[in-house]
Formats: structure tokens, sequence, C-alpha cells
């Protein structure tokens, strides 16, 4: 069973590994392409993606302390330096 935040080293994989699901105690990153087909290999995927899913919002729904945002992510995104080489 995938538990979301709980640590830095699950990972989960959905259908082979069209979509990868990592684990950290800051973030879940999903990764991939799945298509979800209309059929019981589909079925099984996304019932495997929501259950991923559902432990991620539960998660964060229950942590009184949730903060807007967390620390190490950058305020905006990086700027372009100039080439010191050029």
């Amino acid at each position: 069973m995938f538990e979301a935040y709980a640590n830095d080293d699950d990972v989960l994989n959905v259908e082979g590994d069209a979509l990868t699901l990592t684990n950290g105690t800051t973030r879940v990153t999903l990764s991939g392409t799945l298509a979800l087909t209309r059929d019981k290999r589909g079925l099984a995927a996304a019932l495997a993606l929501k259950a991923a899913l559902d432990s991620v919002v539960r998660t964060l729904q229950s942590d009184p302390h949730l903060p807007a945002r967390i620390t190490d992510e950058p305020d905006e995104k990086p700027g372009v330096a100039d080439n010191p080489f050029s």
C-alpha cells in the first residue's frame, strides 16, 4: 500500500512503469504518461492511481499544521544567468 509522505523511499509503478509515483516526506512526484483504457486493465490502473491519490489527499487534509508552501520551494521560477564564458 502506498502511504503518501511516509518516507523518501517508496515508488509506485502504475501499469508497468507508464506512471510512477515517487514518495517523499515533503512531496509526492508523479511522472510518466498513463492511458486509462476502457477495459479491466484500465480499471486496475485507475484504481491503483485513485488509491495513491486518496492517500495524498487524506494525508494533506489530516495535517492541522499544513503550511501554505513548503520551505524548500522557490518563490519564483529561476531566472537566466549571463554566461561568464561568452
